[in-house]
């Protein structure tokens, strides 16, 4: 074990309410007070770098799914850190949510395709959140934060 911590990043497009609402939930569970030892960086998907990934032990990816596809911002983070990840993030945890009003299955399809490429492995199912986000949703987005950041916490 390290004394430095571990570090969970957060790469979010979040560009309404409904979405901003799924981040604050999953960011609380990733904070919760009963885990210690994990810094949680949050960095939009347009402004998130390969530097972070590699600094990263873990990934909580946030997108709303559009014309059903992932964002384009989201899009244009893995076309940044593709290659300079490739081989040095494998067999990391991630996870993801996603919003929209219709047609998720195209934007969880091209997340878990990008993220098997990488050599990434769930930890959970993706969350999954059709039309305005209610509390059940606002809890599994809260309990992925959590399980993510659970993960890479440094044992003892």
């Amino acid at each position: 074990m390290t004394d430095s911590p571990s570090r969970l990043l957060v790469v979010h497009h979040t560009p309404s309410p409904g979405m901003q609402a799924m981040l604050e939930a999953a960011l609380a569970g990733a904070r919760d007070a009963e885990i210690t030892g994990v810094d949680v960086v949050v960095r939009p998907a347009l402004a998130a770098s390969a530097v972070d990934v590699l600094e990263a032990d873990a990934y909580l990816l946030g997108t709303p799914a559009n014309i059903g596809y992932m964002s384009g911002a989201l899009k244009h983070f893995f076309d940044q850190i593709y290659y300079p990840c490739l081989e040095a993030t494998t067999k990391r945890p991630w996870g993801a949510y996603v919003h929209g009003n219709e047609g998720l299955e195209g934007a969880v399809r091209a997340i878990s395709s990008i993220t098997s490429a990488l050599g990434w492995e769930p930890v959970a199912p993706t969350v999954e959140v059709l039309g305005s986000p209610d509390r059940a949703a606002l809890e599994s987005c809260q309990e992925l934060g959590a399980v993510l950041a659970a993960t890479v916490m440094p044992e003892g």
